[in-house]
């Protein structure tokens, strides 16, 4: 027993031994670069400088040996993939966009009270790219919408305030300008002839600024399809229609890049992702250059986008299985209109649109929107058996080329035309159209699309006579008038308020 107890007291001495020493070994080493580092002092000059090393070409420190390639011919074969070239071609032209909105919102307790809520700046980050040496810059309408104030930032870091053009909603598309020369155009190339598998690269800013630089990133893919039509989420009213498809990461951030193609031409601006986590899942969508830049050359003119119209009215949603892609029918042709003049008539069947099949009336729509008002149209269609062909010149919407009259502070009224009424599918054809209300006019509780028919009585039935018996009643009396309106299928009165 005794002698048991001795040999487990040496084994238990000797594994402390054999730990001790294992500490001392690794410590030692710690301790000894320590030592050697410190215990002898500041070592010598000749000393200090970096070794030499045998197979580097050129100092590493020098900034002048890190600067990227300034054009596609200074880089070698090997290393001119389509990323690169797109890289080298359109970052320049790339920019971040910070964006500020004042949001107002209100407790419970604050509307009890009758007071007035909080209000707190929201930041919005986008991405942009020039189209011209002017300073005019491309981004997505959802970027710079409703923003207070808005921030260009380029590839070195420069800030400038950006002034917006135009935006228009509907086609997800915006113009903002910056001083001229600052930012150079981005090569533009065509989304007419795109090729599924060719090589795609997305350009943009995802991090906004949480990598602290402020040049774009580049991500590369293919286009995955093209002719992508999309529902827009919760209804709204965006043309998501023949999109490109492209598995190129497209994250938040990236919204209103660019889009290009091996060439390094720009073919599409960067606007939406399917995605359930929030970030990229290789399924992004572009807006067609093609479309992009008639729109910029509307916001740029006008200051808004004239919608086209061709003076018909087409129907896809037929109780036929085919009717998700069938042929838009031609349900109405209204008289002295492009297409009434070309010879299209009511049950004629839409094939191809310069050139393009038309398989439902989205293809239809966006078709029009791409050629753009004052633009001349090829327009194929089927007629009992027969396959005809028409060309007309594209108006624009009757409301849109409309007399907008002000009647009160932010009321504006246009008269309701046949043109308008077959336009806006109205149940009523007479009448003063809301064109648009400002902040002015909120208490009225008219809205934008509504017809009044009458005030007090008396029927109006342009917006003229509205305008002419507002004023009457401003000067009379206490300024009260009741207005019997039109809204939607709906027809009834509104509660009487005063004009003054």
């Amino acid at each position: 027993m005794n002698e048991g107890n001795r040999v487990r007291r040496l084994l238990a001495s000797a594994a402390r031994v054999f730990v001790a020493a294992t500490v001392l070994i690794f410590a030692g080493l710690g301790v000894g670069a320590l030592v050697t580092t410190l215990g002898n002092g500041p070592p010598p000059e000749e000393e200090s400088r970096p070794a030499t090393n045998p197979f580097a070409r050129t100092s590493l420190a020098d900034p002048a040996n890190r600067t990227a390639p300034q054009s596609v011919a200074e880089i070698s074969g090997a290393r001119r993939t389509p990323t690169v070239i797109a890289a080298v071609r359109v970052l320049p032209s790339v920019v971040s966009l910070r964006t500020e909105r004042t949001v107002q919102s209100q407790d419970m307790f604050a509307r009890f009270f009758n007071r007035g809520g909080r209000s707190r700046v929201e930041a919005g980050l986008g991405s942009g790219f020039a189209i011209d040496d002017a300073g005019t810059i491309v981004t997505n309408a959802h970027v710079v919408s409703g923003a207070d104030r808005i921030e260009v930032v380029d590839r070195d870091g420069q800030r400038f305030e950006a002034e917006v053009v135009g935006f228009d909603e509907l086609t997800d598309l915006a113009v903002v300008r910056v001083p001229p020369g600052r930012v150079p155009a981005a090569p533009l190339g065509t989304s007419s002839n795109l090729l599924i598998g060719e090589p795609a690269v997305a350009l943009g800013n995802p991090s906004g600024y949480a990598l602290r630089n402020t040049e774009a990133t580049v991500t590369s893919g293919v286009v995955s399809g093209v002719g992508r039509d999309i529902q827009a989420p919760g209804g709204e009213e965006v043309l998501y229609a023949d999109m490109i498809q492209t598995d190129a990461s497209i994250n938040p951030g990236n919204s209103g890049g660019p889009l290009a193609n091996a060439d390094g031409d720009v073919i599409g601006v960067n606007s939406s992702i399917f995605s359930r986590s929030g970030g990229s899942e290789g399924m992004g969508f572009a807006i067609p250059i093609d479309r992009a830049l008639v729109v910029a050359s509307e916001l740029l003119q006008f200051g808004r986008v004239r919608r086209p119209w061709a003076g018909l009215q087409v129907l896809t949603d037929r109780p036929d299985p085919e009717s998700v892609f069938g042929r838009p029918l031609v349900v109405e042709v209204l008289e002295g209109t492009p297409a009434d003049d070309a010879g299209l008539r009511a049950g004629d069947e839409i094939v191809t649109l310069n050139g393009r099949v038309i398989n439902h009336d989205l293809d239809w729509q966006v078709g029009l929107v791409d050629a753009g008002v004052g633009s001349t149209v090829d327009v194929t269609f089927q007629r009992g058996g027969s396959e005809l062909q028409a060309r007309f010149r594209l108006d624009e919407l009757p409301t849109g080329r409309a007399e907008r009259i002000e009647v009160l502070a932010g009321l504006r009224l246009i008269t309701v035309t046949s043109q308008i009424q077959q336009e806006l599918n109205l149940r009523v054809d007479a009448g003063a159209l809301i064109a648009s209300v400002g902040d002015e006019a909120r208490g009225t509780r008219l809205r934008e699309g509504d017809v009044i028919l009458s005030i007090n009585r008396n029927e109006v039935r342009s917006a003229e006579d509205a305008g002419e018996l507002f004023e009457y009643y401003a000067r009379s009396g206490d300024g009260s008038v009741q207005l019997y309106i039109a809204r939607g299928t709906e027809i009834g009165y509104l509660r009487p308020f005063r004009v003054r």
